[in-house]
C-alpha cells in the first residue's frame, strides 16, 4: 500500500511495514519537548506515574523560554520545578537562561532534531521541525509525561493535503507570506487532524528558515504536522549541526491525497493576516492606512538571523516612527551574539528599537509588549486571536519581518517595497 511522507515515518517508528490513515498506532519517539509553562504540569503527571527514571535523559528536553526570564513569582515558581526536575532526573537538554532560545529556534540549530525522527512537545508550534523532514506535532502535557516515562505515544495516522511549489519568491516575500496565503486559501481548519506536505521544485529555492516558518504555522490550518521533503539544504543545514544519521523518507508516487494545491511562489504577494484569525489575510493592493502602535519582530515563528537581519537592512539609516513602539527578540543566544557582532543591535538601537534577550514574551502576551486597549501591533509571531497580546479590544496584525519593519518606520501597516 501506497504512503504519504509522514505514514512513512511513523509506520518506522511503530515497527509496521504500513499504516493508513485513521489507523491508531503505539509510535517510538527521538525526542519529547516541553517549556517553563507545560512542563510543570507534565512532571506533576509523570510523578504519578510511579517510575524514578526518564526513558532517556538525552531525548528528553525542558527549554525555559515563555515566561523566561521570570516574568513574575509564580514564573519563578514553575522554572524551578523544571530546573530541580532536570536536575534530580540529570536529563542532559535542559535549556536555561543565558543557554536558553526559543525552543522551536533552537532545538534545530542545535541539532536535537533530524531527518526521520518522531518528535513531540507540549507546545503547539513544535510542528515547526517538519522542515528537517522530521514529523512533529504538539500534544498534551499528559502526553508529555508518558512520553517522558515510555518513551512512546499513541497516534492516530494523520490523511494528507500535498502542495506542490513551483518558482521562486519574489523580493521581501518569505516563508510567512507563503503560510498566510495558504491558510488564507484553505482556512484554520483547512487541514484539520492532516499532514501538510510540501514538494516540488519550488521547495530548492526556499532557504530552511522559511521552510520551519512555514512549518510553524501549519497548526494554524489546523495540522497534525507540516513536512518537507529532504534536499541537499536540508542535508547540510544538520549535517553541520548533528552527526546522527540522516533518514530521508519521500511518499510513493500513487500516495493517496485528500488535496493537492500548486502554489506559484513567484506570484505570491507581501501577505498580512488581519484580526481576528490567521485566515483573514489581505495583500497590499487590499490594504488601506492602518495606523499602528506596536511592532514586534520574533518569536518561534520569525526570530531567525534571517529574519533578524532582513528587518535590520529596512531599518537601516532610518527612524521608527514616533509612536510606534519597535522590539527585536532574537529567537536564540547565537542569533542575539550573531546580531551584535554584525552590527544589527547597533542599526535597531539607532533606529529606536528595543532589543530583548530571548524570548516568547509577547507573542503569548506574555511580557515585553503587552497591548493597552484598542492599540493595534504589527508582529512575526503566529497567532492574532482576540486578545492574544493584551487587551481584549488590542489587534494584532501577522506579517513577514520585511513588512514588520517597513510598517515601524511608516507608522502604518508598509509595504517594504515602497518604503
Amino acid at each position: 500500500m501506497s504512503m504519504t511522507m509522514t505514514q512513512k515515518i511513523l509506520a518506522a517508528h511503530a515497527g509496521l511495514d504500513k499504516v493508513e490513515a485513521g489507523q491508531l498506532i503505539l509510535v517510538s519517539l527521538d525526542r519529547v519537548l516541553g517549556n517553563d509553562i507545560t512542563s510543570p504540569v507534565a512532571i506533576k503527571e509523570f510523578n504519578k506515574i510511579g517510575v524514578d527514571k526518564v526513558y532517556d535523559k538525552e531525548k528528553v528536553t525542558m527549554v525555559m523560554d515563555h515566561f523566561a526570564p521570570n516574568k513574575d513569582i509564580k514564573a519563578a515558581v514553575q522554572c524551578k520545578m523544571c530546573r530541580d526536575f532536570c536536575n534530580e532526573k540529570e536529563i542532559t537538554n535542559f535549556f536555561d537562561v543565558g543557554r536558553m532560545g526559543i525552543e522551536h529556534a533552537l532545538l534545530p540549530e542545535k541539532g536535537l532534531v533530524v531527518s526521520g525522527d518522531v518528535v513531540i512537545g507540549a507546545d503547539s508550534h513544535t510542528c515547526t521541525y517538519g522542515a528537517l523532514g522530521a514529523f512533529s506535532t504538539g500534544v498534551g502535557s499528559t502526553d508529555m509525561a508518558c512520553g517522558m516515562a515510555t518513551g512512546k505515544a499513541w497516534f492516530k495516522v494523520p490523511s494528507a493535503i500535498k502542495f506542490v511549489l513551483k518558482g521562486k519568491l519574489n523580493k521581501y516575500v518569505s516563508g510567512k507570506d507563503v503560510i498566510l496565503h495558504i491558510i488564507g486559501k484553505i482556512g484554520v481548519d483547512g487541514a484539520l487532524y492532516k499532514s501538510m506536505e510540501f514538494v516540488g521544485e519550488g521547495v530548492s529555492s526556499l532557504t530552511i528558515y522559511d521552510r520551519l516558518t512555514i512549518c510553524n504555522m501549519a497548526i494554524e490550518a489546523g495540522a497534525k504536522n507540516g513536512i518537507f521533503e529532504v534536499d541537499e539544504q536540508t542535508v547540510a543545514y544538520i549535517k553541520e549541526r548533528s552527526d546522527r544519521e540522516i533518514k530521508s523518507y519521500k511518499a510513493d508516487e500513487d500516495a493517496v491525497y485528500d488535496e493537492v494545491y500548486e502554489i506559484d511562489l513567484s506570484k505570491i504577494k507581501s501577505t498580512v493576516a488581519f484580526p481576528h484569525l490567521p485566515e483573514n489575510t489581505k495583500t497590499f493592493d487590499e490594504i488601506g492606512d492602518i495606523v499602528i502602535d506596536q511592532v514586534v519582530i520574533g518569536s518561534c515563528t520569525n526570530g531567525q538571523y534571517k529574519d533578524i537581519e532582513e528587518a535590520a537592512m529596512i531599518l537601516k539609516g532610518r527612524k521608527v516612527a514616533k509612536n510606534v513602539r519597535a522590539i527585536i527578540i532574537p529567537a536564540t543566544q547565537d542569533i542575539y551574539l550573531k546580531a551584535v557582532e554584525n552590527g544589527l543591535v547597533k542599526i535597531f538601537i539607532e533606529a529606536g528599537c528595543v532589543v530583548s534577550t530571548p524570548t516568547c514574551g509577547p507573542c503569548l502576551g506574555g511580557y515585553m509588549g503587552i497591548l493597552a486597549a484598542k492599540e493595534r501591533a504589527v508582529a512575526t509571531t503566529n497567532r492574532n486571536f482576540v486578545g492574544r497580546m493584551g487587551d481584549v479590544t488590542s489587534e494584532v496584525y501577522l506579517a513577514s519581518p520585511a513588512v514588520a519593519a517597513a510598517s515601524a518606520i511608516a507608522g502604518k501597516i508598509a509595504d517594504p517595497a515602497k518604503i
